[in-house]
């Protein structure tokens, strides 16, 4: 009667248009998103089948019978949302999902499978023709268990990113083989210092589970079936009006909750692991720290460092300033020390000292290039490098921590080369690599703005290739066990180095294939991952690639520039090390039109906009000017925020401050993008990345290449069709479909005017990236009516000049994963 009780209140929560309830599903029995979208247990409160995720759909099991939404259990939760089109297929094998691309099994019965049905428990099984179990989401939990559900020795229940994205976050919860139930940063060791909660009961055996009783009772069994934990406290009144769940939530925290079944109800939380929201370890990013506001966890930077992304204060912070001046012995550089009281963090100090007074820890660490900080707490100074992890304010602590924090000194940054001085700008690299015992300095005197012309000084340019095939530096690189330093915080990396890292550049680490030659994923003995550029040995354009952007990158320092590790030069291999980005480039979610449900409107805006504050840095607040001269989306990478990397810099070019433009007879860059003068006649400036930048956000807007707007009647590339819905007021038409139901209008029509502006014909009447910044950001700033565009789209047009031998025209790409061709 009881039971029948608490089916009768559920039902009442059962919206009229729900579908008809079932207990068995036969095989051959399919769902769609949009139709026909779940399958019901007897009671309509749980539901099987698919839920809206961002711009698309998951498929997992959910609460359906009270108001919220609650999300169980995800079915392959990693992978990207599916869009409408899909379909969920019950076979003998289990459930396969197809969509457009393929078909995959989200759910892989053992046995052949007859039927299915979802529990009034929550629990989803398969059954075979002997309604014997052969599947069964109870033994597959994700970051929720329901009353009846067991965690087993060795299992781990894994957070979700947050209330509404439900794939794996970054904090843990496992049922250890020692007996001790425990939670865990994500990709942290199973060790106390990383344990931010224990039950325990560490020795109490091998099989101990955890266990979830009717009416919100959590408790730990042993292999005998002894109980020897109650995590409730024994359990809760019963009440059966009542639904439970427990869940691992988002920000770390383990609770449990109940929910009441009369109308109006809510989810109220009846335990929690931690009242302290700052206990999880990870919950701010690196070189951040979490403090208690209002009983609210805030993630706050180190002094001297920024939030890597500014929308999101879990994402971690890095430095303000330049780090490398200690090494380069730069005297217009200082270092001060910072407090930061009453914190507590990881301690992976690299030297600890005895020390008593506190000046003297700061006098050590400002005398020590490789420490960034130092915690002192009256006995110990213990010396830390970055990154700083597992920050938070601790009251009561006596230990400080000290930030070293760097900065210019007044009027010693600001070095302009007049025009026609016979001075020029000279660049000394001291490369220093261990051979053996001996130690070879060596100096490279290299004309800065001639070498990134396209016209370099042959006596230059010579003079740095023959530096790199000459015995010295094959020799030096060939030789060294361990990696050297250089200036500019890059690295020499050894050749061994390298191939330990990517396997000896096996195909399983292959990310892509370029002009330059193939880019690879790598893992060095630091765990520090990353991106190994190798030249193509029959590249003709690797060698001035090279050089430019190993010189070049290594002087930008920009949160939304691509940061360049090191080199290896080894016998005739010339490779660049990169940081890794794990989202790959914008065009790999771009233009595919299931990942690119994954970029909704916010997303795109804040890369559009991370994208110009890029390029507003290299034209106007770098140290020197930059033309970068091959903006694509296959030269935007993607960090593990989805924050912009501008990458590629191979073909980048510098300008005095006071120089506006140049002509060239060596074209570079990618059909499409170039501006009609540069194509056309070979003259270039900021303008013509400002042309870049249009054209690229177009198609950030639109989700399609510049090049697919092509068709008999009418030649026109994303320029011209943008101009075209313009003229007839049909500007949102533009709008890629996927981003519906999250752009806001009013911001998306602003970035399409701005994209035309920074299209038109005429390279004067093209904004520069400081005005383009302030009419995204500003909603205030009245925007001009755009010109017509120039619509640069006939190769022909420029193969006539190649031909003629007027033009040379050459199209690279570095890090991205495509191979261009010709627009």
């Amino acid at each position: 009667m009881a039971c029948m009780a608490c089916l009768l209140l559920a039902l009442a929560f059962v919206a009229a248009e729900a579908q008809q309830m079932q207990a068995n599903i036969s095989r051959g029995s399919s769902l769609t998103p949009t139709t026909n979208s779940t399958w019901l247990s007897r009671s309509g409160l749980y539901a099987f089948g698919f839920y809206r995720q961002g711009n698309g759909y998951a498929v997992g099991i959910f609460l359906a019978g009270i108001p919220k939404k609650t999300v169980i259990w995800t079915a392959n939760r990693d992978d990207p949302p599916v869009s409408n089109n899909a379909t969920l297929l019950f076979t003998g094998d289990g459930l396969a999902l197809s969509t457009e691309e393929d078909q995959n099994y989200l759910v892989k019965s053992s046995g052949s499978s007859s039927y299915a049905t979802i529990l009034d428990s929550g629990n989803f099984v398969l059954y075979n023709s002997s309604q014997e179990i052969v599947w069964q989401s109870f033994d597959h939990p994700t970051d929720t268990l329901l009353p009846g559900q067991r965690l087993l020795a060795g299992e781990e229940l894994f957070s979700a990113k947050s209330e509404a994205d439900h794939s794996t976050g970054i904090f843990r919860l496992k049922m250890q083989n020692d007996g001790n139930l425990v939670q865990y940063p994500v990709d942290s060791l199973d060790t106390r210092p990383y344990a931010y909660y224990a039950s325990s009961t560490f020795g109490a055996g091998e099989n101990v589970t955890l266990n979830f009783g009717a009416y919100g009772h959590l408790y730990l069994l042993n292999s005998t079936g002894s109980n020897i934990r109650n995590i409730t406290d024994g359990g809760l009144p019963t009440d059966e009006g009542k639904l439970y769940l427990m869940r691992i939530d988002a920000d770390g925290i383990f609770r449990l909750y109940s929910h009441g079944l009369k109308k109006n109800a809510i989810l109220s939380i009846e335990w929690v692991s931690s009242k302290d929201k700052c206990v999880p370890k990870g919950l701010c990013g690196l070189n951040s720290y979490c403090v208690l506001s209002d009983l609210k966890a805030e993630c706050r930077c180190l002094p001297g460092f920024e939030f890597v992304n500014q929308g999101n204060p879990t994402s971690g912070c890095e430095r303000n300033f330049v780090a490398d001046a200690c090494k380069n012995r730069n005297e217009n550089f200082t270092y001060t020390m910072e407090e930061l009281e009453s914190t507590t963090w990881e301690d992976v100090s690299y030297n600890s000292l005895r020390l008593s007074n506190k000046d003297d820890c700061i006098q050590g660490c400002l005398e020590d290039c490789d420490c960034a900080a130092a915690f002192f707490d009256d006995t110990n100074c213990r010396k830390q490098r970055l990154p700083l992890k597992y920050g938070r304010r601790a009251n009561g602590t006596s230990n400080i921590a000290l930030i070293k924090v760097g900065a210019p000194k007044p009027d010693t940054d600001r070095r302009i080369v007049q025009p026609g001085s016979k001075k020029k700008a000279h660049k000394w690299i001291w490369i220093g690599t261990a051979i053996g015992a001996a130690l070879l300095v060596m100096v490279l005197c290299i004309s800065r703005r001639k070498l990134f012309s396209g016209e370099t000084n042959p006596m230059v340019e010579n003079e740095l290739l023959e530096w790199m095939e000459s015995d010295r530096s094959t020799g030096d690189v060939n030789g060294l066990q361990n990696d050297g330093k250089m200036g500019n915080n890059l690295t020499v990396f050894s050749y061994a180095s390298v191939v330990a890292a990517t396997t000896n550049f096996s195909k399983e680490n292959k990310l892509g294939q370029g002009g330059f030659g193939p880019v690879y994923k790598g893992k060095l003995v630091t765990g520090q991952e990353i991106a190994v550029k190798r030249l193509s040995r029959c590249s003709g354009q690797g060698t001035l690639e090279f050089k430019n952007e190993l010189i070049l990158i290594s002087e930008l320092q920009h949160t939304n520039l691509v940061q360049l590790f090191g080199f290896c030069i080894h016998g005739e291999e010339r490779i660049l090390i990169y940081a890794y980005m794990p989202n790959k480039s914008l065009d790999y979610f771009l233009f595919d039109s299931t990942r690119a449900m994954l970029l909704d409107w916010t997303k795109r805006f804040n890369i559009i906009e991370g994208i110009a504050q890029g390029l507003l840095y290299l034209h106007k607040y770098s140290r020197m000017r930059v033309i970068h001269r091959d903006l694509k989306a296959s030269n935007v990478l993607l960090d593990e925020y989805m924050k912009p990397k501008i990458s590629d810099f191979g073909l980048a070019r510098i300008f005095t401050h006071n120089e506006l433009e140049a002509n060239t007879n060596r074209v570079v860059g990618t059909y499409g993008y170039m501006s009609p003068e540069y194509a056309m006649e070979g003259i270039f400036s900021i303008k013509s990345d400002v042309y870049s930048f249009g054209v690229l956000m177009l198609e950030i807007i639109s989700g399609r290449k510049n090049s697919s707007f092509y068709n008999a009647d009418r030649v026109l590339n994303i320029v011209g069709y943008a101009w075209e819905l313009w003229k007839e007021g049909r500007g949102l038409e533009l709008m890629d479909p996927t981003l519906k139901d999250s752009c806001t209008e009013d911001q998306l029509f602003r970035c399409f005017h701005v994209g035309l502006l920074c299209v038109e014909e005429n390279a004067a009447d093209r904004p520069s990236m400081s005005d383009v910044v302030s009419m995204l950001t500003t909603e205030t700033i009245s925007l001009p009516l755009p010109t017509r565009p120039a619509f640069v789209i006939r190769r022909n047009v420029i193969e006539s000049d190649i031909s003629r031998g007027e033009l040379q025209v050459i199209s690279v790409n570095g890090l991205s994963n495509t191979t261009v061709a010709g627009r």
